[in-house]
């Protein structure tokens, strides 16, 4: 992390979507060390008690607004030297329920970001892509190129995102690198709410006696990402000289992969041994979900090769800070 922390010092980076999951956790490694980072987030999914931790902080601030809106972008970028864009709606679900607002936000935010980031001479731009990209490639694992159809307008989404920064790489020369997150876990994502992601919703149901519904037999497998490994990846797609990676997207994940039934006996007995579980917890199948993959799992070797990315976090040892945090917040 020196390295990393003699690259950050004194820079100026703007985190969009800063007040969600990932951003927020990226947010504190940056302050960590030793850049400027100012958040810009529309707060319509993300929360402000993510970054209360930082407002008093010197080098923090917090920039309210909406990618959608390019006079928004342009006044968020003022002074900045580098951009990790994570703003997005998230959620598969969500985007075959709300197709036009999704493509709004994902799509055309991303756009009207970029293009501001041109106006403004921002050479370093790092955004948050999607293993939904994969589609129903049966490949496995998945390794750039072997995408096959998409299956919900997210994953649409996703894809344009990588197509319009490949074009303004080779337009603009502008330093983009997309990241393709598998299935990110850990502190700050929030367990409440239709869109709630899986595995903080297991816990908060395991934690009150709730009940967990598992779309389909359960058996379907996800490379499960704790967050410092995206964050890490951030960090070094921001700061990485490589540029054969400018323009290009990598996996960010950990190479291995769990079933979801393995996902919960794992969080389970994890309750357990702490004297955390509630035994009136219910756990049932439901019919599968339209747009989901059947299994993901990454190949990183790539990432390694373009940024640096090695030796991640995996799943266990993930879980376990992520139930530490949880318990001494």
């Amino acid at each position: 992390m020196d390295q990393l922390a003699d690259f950050f010092k004194d820079k100026h980076v703007l985190v969009t979507g800063g007040a969600g999951f990932i951003g927020s956790n990226l947010t504190g490694k940056l302050l960590e060390l030793g850049a400027s980072v100012r958040v810009f987030d529309n707060l319509e999914t993300g929360r402000m008690q993510n970054i209360a931790e930082f407002e008093n902080h010197p080098r923090f601030d917090f920039f309210r607004g909406d990618i959608r809106k390019y006079d928004d972008c342009l006044a968020a970028l003022d002074r900045i030297d580098l951009v990790s864009h994570q703003a997005a709606l998230g959620s598969v679900p969500r985007s075959i329920a709300l197709p036009l607002t999704t493509h709004d936000v994902n799509a055309t935010g991303f756009l009207t970001l970029l293009e501001a980031v041109r106006e403004k001479n921002i050479k370093r731009f790092v955004y948050a892509s999607s293993s939904s990209v994969y589609g129903d490639s049966k490949i496995s694992p998945k390794t750039i190129g072997s995408e096959g159809k998409l299956l919900s307008p997210y994953a649409v989404t996703k894809h344009l995102n990588e197509e319009y920064a490949g074009v303004y790489n080779r337009l603009h020369q502008t330093e983009t690198i997309g990241l393709r997150y598998f299935n990110v876990f850990g502190p700050k994502q929030d367990p409440k709410g239709v869109y709630a992601a899986a595995i903080p919703k297991f816990i908060d149901a395991m934690l009150s006696g709730g009940e967990i519904t598992i779309h389909g037999d359960g058996e379907q497998t996800r490379d499960f990402t704790y967050v410092d490994n995206a964050v890490r990846a951030n960090l070094l797609g921001l700061s990485t000289t490589n540029t054969e990676a400018f323009g290009k997207v990598v996996n960010v994940a950990c190479g291995d992969y769990f079933s979801l039934n393995k996902v919960i006996a794992s969080i389970k007995e994890a309750l357990q041994e702490m004297g955390k579980y509630h035994p009136e917890t219910k756990i049932t199948n439901g019919p599968p979900r339209p747009g989901d993959i059947r299994d993901s799992l990454a190949a990183i070797s790539t990432t390694t090769e373009l940024i640096g990315y090695s030796d991640p976090i995996l799943f266990h040892d993930g879980m376990a800070k992520y139930l530490k945090s949880i318990f001494h917040s």
